[in-house]
């Protein structure tokens, strides 16, 4: 079959979990879908390996409506999250405290994108093509080092960080209890370690995401894994017991970033004028869009964000409107840059805080942290915030 504009409504360029997402949620509206597969370049260093991501209610709700949620030991519900400050600072969060059956829920990346495959293998309205098609409108789904992006000129804000992620999984003496657990330390530089749940309520498993400076995490990349388990238990506490490490290590470089357009109109060429009455339009969603430091866990989130919005904006659009109307897809970036905007601004801000060496500021921040922990209302509020299930 010949593979152009008029076999196809939406174009979306890359496959990962928010692009293959979004296909299946406007493939349930009656679009026809190309979805882009290039498996050699959406590879990205082993990375999802050792990944878990943290879900909030608005993403568990979206990825059950496409009956794509992990179940069994592929999902850690979180009941409790301890953060722990650099000079007595701490905070803790509990999902009894709120009223709800979990703060968020670890899930494992293999068996998250195994479901969304298998999804879009069954949905006869979405073509795997290894290549791109002519469509009204292209998605952009292809992550942060996107090349449609760049070949659309459309500009990506980066500020780095002087921080690298390090991710593993490991295994420790006594269970997670699914209680998530968050250092902020600045002995050898600023360096935030979380302690995440994986492997099911009774597992003793957790995925390792610890943020150093470059030089530390490239040190502890290299070392003998006793060694580098022995570094572990140290900036945890000796939280669980004796550690193991169960993976391989996985590093890179952490930044905050964001497009400064998230639509527009496709460059011109003589195959769109012959097969569209008028210029095709482009979309930009999830890391593509943005890229935020892991510290709250949100990147994912607020990826699926996009995918439900947009979803939500072509859904809702009036009959006449079409697809690459660009007044209708101002409308989802207009919903959109605000919260990511925010999101940016709050992980930004703690990174930033928490990377100052300077005594005071610690005492400062370990203070304000420790009295916000008691401030209950309020850190009921944030809670409710980062819970908040979607509007769709």
């Amino acid at each position: 079959m010949s593979l152009s504009s008029s076999t196809f409504d939406v174009c979306i360029r890359g496959a990962g979990i928010v692009g293959r997402s979004l296909a299946l949620l406007l493939a349930s509206q009656r679009l026809r879908v190309a979805l882009v597969h290039q498996p050699a370049a959406a590879t990205h260093s082993g990375h999802s390996d050792v990944r878990a991501y943290s879900l909030n209610l608005a993403s568990k709700n979206l990825l059950s409506e496409l009956r794509c949620w992990p179940e069994g030991t592929a999902c850690t519900p979180i009941l409790k999250m301890h953060v722990q400050g650099d000079q007595g600072g701490h905070l803790v969060f509990d999902a009894s405290a709120q009223g709800v059956a979990a703060l968020n829920w670890m899930v494992d990346v293999p068996s998250l994108e195994k479901k969304l495959a298998d999804a879009v293998s069954y949905q006869p309205l979405i073509t795997e093509t290894p290549d791109s098609v002519s469509a009204p409108l292209t998605v952009i789904c292809e992550g942060r080092t996107s090349q449609t992006r760049s070949e659309l000129g459309v500009c990506f804000d980066v500020k780095h960080y002087a921080q690298h992620a390090l991710a593993c999984r490991i295994q420790t003496t006594a269970p997670h209890g699914q209680v998530a657990r968050q250092w902020f330390q600045n002995t050898l530089g600023p360096e935030i370690l979380a302690f995440l749940p994986i492997g099911g309520e009774a597992s003793h498993d957790w995925a390792v995401v610890w943020s150093l400076t470059p030089q530390r995490a490239q040190e502890l990349l290299n070392v003998e894994a006793l060694d580098f388990c022995a570094h572990l238990q140290l900036a945890s506490h000796n939280i669980a017991g004796e550690i193991q490490l169960i993976s391989e290590r996985a590093v890179w470089p952490l930044q905050l970033a964001r497009a400064s357009q998230w639509t527009g109109l496709m460059p011109h060429s003589s195959d769109n004028a012959k097969s569209l009455l008028s210029p095709p339009a482009f979309a930009l969603a999830g890391d593509a869009a943005h890229a935020m430091h892991p510290l709250a866990g949100q990147g994912l989130n607020v990826g699926l964000a996009d995918v439900t919005e947009l979803s939500r904006v072509i859904q809702n659009r009036e009959f006449w409107r079409p697809l690459n109307d660009p007044k209708l897809l101002r409308r989802y970036a207009r919903a959109r840059q605000a919260e990511v905007l925010a999101m940016g601004f709050v992980t930004d801000g703690l990174q930033t805080l928490f990377a100052q060496s300077s005594l005071p500021v610690q005492k400062i921040r370990n203070w304000g942290m420790s009295g916000f922990n008691r401030l209950s209302p309020l850190k009921g509020w944030m809670a409710q915030q980062a819970m908040k299930p979607s509007t769709r």
